[in-house]
């Protein structure tokens, strides 16, 4: 299998796996960012993504997990920016 092994790559899959995610649960976001519980009720998606993304970047490419995070941050996260939460 031909891993992603550079981070302008891994970067555009992480934004895609976060896309995917936000489209296919932006209600359950909403509510999960009203009531400051993101993570816990994303867990499930999260580390499907997390591993659909361990499958395809390379074990060895230095800061691997960091597009994966920031993507969390700036897709999933940001988009949903204009909900009145206690998080912001």
């Amino acid at each position: 299998m031909n891993y992603i092994s550079n981070e302008k790559d891994a970067e555009r899959l992480a934004r895609t796996i976060m896309s995917d995610i936000a489209l296919y649960n932006q209600d359950k976001i909403r509510q999960s960012i009203k009531n400051d519980s993101l993570f816990v009720d994303m867990a499930d998606q999260l580390e499907e993504g997390r591993r659909l993304y361990d499958s395809r970047v390379d074990p060895e490419m230095p800061g691997r997990w960091i597009p994966y995070n920031r993507a969390i941050v700036d897709v999933l996260v940001k988009r949903f920016g204009d909900i009145d939460s206690d998080i912001w």
